[in-house]
């Protein structure tokens, strides 16, 4: 019984496994990795609580291959390297199933560590399977990431809360003593923030707080055994989505006074200053984009900044940067640009490059056309000579237009000063 509840009644196949259908259901991309025995280098990302460990261990168990386990916490390279040679004499070598090494927190790694990794996974001594609650486009590094299939684990729904507590209750061999009954469940979930082993966690204090074996419970017992978090961030859970979301959202909607409040709710609550600083940078390309593109410069040397001094002096910059962004004007003309060119791309393919595009750097290329009928712009007037630059395929499709903005507007009339009708104004 020292075991906490949420070690107890940890799932160990496929099918006791709660949420993350996307991945484990019926059809999921890993279900069907697992029955063909083929395992991928993999980085699980989600917040705390939503069975990342879980889900490694169970790999393991039903692929039937031997599994080490690092924490980022508190192992050095040396302590990596160990491990790689002990999965190398374990078989790795010789065998199709290759061992897992599973790396908690991979994201607190530094780049030596995650560099002394490299080797094992791309000579296939072992299967690397990382996990993180960071964003693994910033916090693992591009050689190991590109190594690795990236997984996202959701957050706990409310069914998935509840069916968490329902299973605790008829599986565990002590709560499978007591008669309890769920009445209420609002306040456990609230207090959960959605991280599965927070809730049991908080489910085995109330218990454990109640004398005698008929509990029944309501949110008002939950209420009063647990302890009130009154911390108004936590940046660990769904709070750090939520007011994220929120701070983005004011300055999209240009109101600095809900860009300030939710950042300063964020300081407060101790969030790493350069997650704000990142969002800030996406914000002013996503939003404001050409409707102002020094908002973008500005963002970048915020971000700068905000590194070299760290808090609590980082704030003023922060502040500074989310109020010129909540007042700049909107445009999200360049991010509609890129999604709709990269929506093409996935429909028609690679597309030949036309031949006066290619590049023609020897004679051969140049005897089969390469670069052929190429008009060098800066030969012409203006700089400008009107030429095809897309496909055939796609000849004549508007990926860019012209947001309704006083610095677009001018875009757009230069446009259509240099190609006529191809850019008709929308605006």
């Amino acid at each position: 019984m020292n075991e906490p509840l949420a070690e107890r009644v940890r799932p160990k196949t496929i099918t006791d496994y709660i949420s993350q259908r996307h991945l484990v259901g019926e059809n999921g991309s890993l279900t069907q990795q697992i029955k063909r025995g083929i395992i991928p280098s993999l980085i699980f990302w989600g917040p705390p609580g939503t069975g990342k460990t879980t889900l490694a261990n169970i790999i393991a168990s039903e692929s039937d291959r031997p599994f080490y386990t690092l924490s980022a916490i508190n192992s050095g390279v040396k302590d990596v390297r160990e491990v790689i040679d002990k999965a190398k004499q374990s078989g790795g070598l010789f065998t199709s199933k290759n061992p897992i090494l599973f790396i908690d927190e991979i994201h607190r790694f530094s780049k030596s560590q995650q560099d002394s990794l490299l080797a094992a996974v791309e000579k296939g001594w072992v299967t690397l399977i990382g996990a993180t609650t960071e964003n693994p486009s910033f916090e693992v590094i591009p050689a190991l990431l590109s190594r690795c299939q990236v997984y996202v684990l959701n957050a706990f729904g409310k069914e998935d809360l509840e069916n968490l507590l329902n299973r605790a209750i008829k599986e565990d061999s002590f709560l499978k003593k007591k008669q309890i009954e769920l009445k209420e469940t609002e306040a456990l979930l609230r207090l959960s923030g959605g991280d599965g082993r927070k809730l049991l966690n908080i489910f085995e204090l109330v218990i454990n707080s109640v004398d005698g074996d008929k509990i029944l419970i309501t949110d008002e017992l939950v209420s009063g055994r647990v302890q009130k978090n009154t911390v108004l961030y936590d940046k660990t859970g769904e709070q750090h989505y939520d007011i994220i979301s929120a701070f983005i959202k004011s300055i999209r909607g240009s109101d600095p006074n809900g860009a300030v409040y939710w950042l300063a709710r964020m300081i407060e609550g101790g969030e790493d200053v350069k997650f704000i600083a990142r969002r800030l940078l996406i914000s002013a390309s996503e939003d404001i984009g050409l409707a102002n593109p020094t908002a973008l410069v500005i963002a970048n040397n915020a971000f700068q900044a905000v590194n070299t001094i760290g808090y609590p002096e980082a704030r003023i910059i922060l502040s500074q940067c989310a109020i010129y962004l909540a007042t700049s004007p909107k445009s999200n003309a360049s991010y509609m640009a890129i999604n709709k060119a990269q929506q093409a791309v996935r429909e028609t393919g690679d597309l030949s490059v036309p031949l006066p595009l290619r590049n023609a750097p020897t004679k051969l290329m140049k005897d089969l056309g390469y670069g052929s009928g190429y008009q060098y712009a800066h030969d012409y007037t203006n700089n400008f000579v009107e030429m095809e630059f897309l496909p055939e395929e796609l000849k004549g499709t508007a990926f860019y237009e012209p947001a309704n903005n006083a610095r677009e507007k001018s875009i757009g009339e230069f446009l259509q000063k240099r190609w006529k009708n191809k850019y008709d104004s929308k605006t």
